[in-house]
């Protein structure tokens, strides 16, 4: 072999490998080699990659304004008591995740919430009435595998009735403090029944155990097609109280819903009324309406498919009562303006001093008020 025939197979060569780089270089990335949809849980989820979890990630964001005895406030230069309108504005992050492995299902969930506004979003806060950027709050961060969930979530004595009505203002009767790390377990026994079990941390001053025994949950309920009846009792170790509900869900027509809920508590030491921050969860974490029992029923009937009409009343022992009604309208798939009226009437006992629910701008120095809040909220 010449030197010449060398010289042109060594360039025949180099030309194909530059060639070859060419073609690996510009060809398109197939974008199933990125993301792959995974269909098993759901829409939305998503392969990990190099993993079989499917991932889904969503959320929302939110603005609240609060009108008429909602929206008090303190004049900065005499201090007189005056009305105003109130804004919170919330984004929040969703996440869940969910796994198929020898032992069952694996899933998780997230929920991060951030605000700003004049929304009180805890007891602490309460002081305050002007606009700020306020904590990042994790209200959920739990794992399930089966039945068995542990985490942050909140408490089955409210989860597991169902909440009290598509209403934005629970005062002045709420009906839950939500917030505790759980040790629980939903078992489906077919044939419409369910039950739950719950070892629960609890939450506030006097909510969180202040001893290795943890506060417990229990509930039954069955459903059927004209509707479901729900029971669950909670046991608060730090005074040994107990506290109940009973719930009845009755489905008139495919878009009239009613629901009817009664709550019971012994109040033991927790029968006081609690107005500062230090004890601003005074009735304990079960039972925080005022009194011994309190009521909760309501209605939702679908006008349309994009219009609903949401009632609720409430009341308990202490003579607090409570009026909500909104129609919420869907602009657009995921985009939805809800407008609501309140009604509040105070006993002897006004709940509404103290956070209670997702929203806390009722004006507790009057007997009575009347406010509205017009919320506008965008999923993804």
């Amino acid at each position: 072999m010449t030197i010449r025939s060398l010289l042109l197979g060594s360039t025949a060569a180099l030309i194909a490998v530059s060639n070859a780089r060419a073609v690996t270089t510009l060809a398109e990335p197939d974008p199933t080699e990125y993301v792959k949809i995974c269909d098993v849980y759901g829409s939305g989820y998503v392969y990990i990659s190099g993993t079989e979890t499917c991932l889904r990630i969503g959320g929302f964001v939110r603005y609240d304004v609060g009108l008429f005895d909602h929206s008090r406030t303190s004049d900065v230069r005499t201090g007189e008591h005056q009305g105003t309108w109130q804004n919170n504005t919330r984004f929040t992050l969703k996440t869940w995740t969910g796994q198929e492995t020898e032992l069952g299902t694996v899933k998780t969930y997230t929920e991060t919430r951030v605000n700003f506004g004049d929304h009180h979003t805890s007891v602490s806060d309460s002081s305050r009435s002007y606009a700020f950027n306020g904590d990042s709050i994790l209200t959920f961060a739990w794992i399930q595998l089966g039945g068995l969930r542990v985490g942050k979530d909140w408490s089955a004595f409210d989860m597991f009735t169902g909440g009290a009505g598509d209403v934005l203002n629970q005062t002045p009767v709420p009906y839950g403090a939500f917030d505790t790390n759980v040790i629980q377990y939903y078992l489906d026994a077919g044939n419409g029944f369910s039950a739950v079990v719950s070892l629960e941390q609890g939450s506030g001053v006097v909510g969180t155990i202040d001893s290795y025994a943890p506060h417990v949950v229990g509930g039954l309920k069955y459903t059927h097609g004209w509707g479901a009846i729900t029971g669950v009792a909670a046991y608060h170790n730090n005074y040994e109280t107990l506290a109940a509900k009973v719930r009845v869900d009755i489905n008139v027509t495919n878009e009239l819903l009613l629901f009817g809920m009664f709550g019971y508590g012994s109040n033991g030491q927790l029968n006081y009324d609690s107005t500062n921050a230090v004890d601003a969860h005074g009735r304990g974490f079960y039972k925080i309406w005022g009194g011994n029992w309190a009521f909760w029923a309501g209605a939702a009937y679908e006008l349309n498919e994009i219009t609903s009409f949401n009632l609720q009343l409430s009341g308990d022992q202490l003579k607090n009562y409570g009026v909500a009604a909104n129609v919420a309208y869907a602009f657009l798939p995921d985009f939805t303006v809800t407008a609501e009226v309140d009604y509040d009437r105070y006993g002897n006992s006004a709940v509404g001093k103290v956070k209670a629910s997702n929203v806390n701008w009722t004006n507790a120095n009057k007997k009575s008020s009347v406010g509205g809040i017009l919320r506008f909220e965008r999923s993804f």
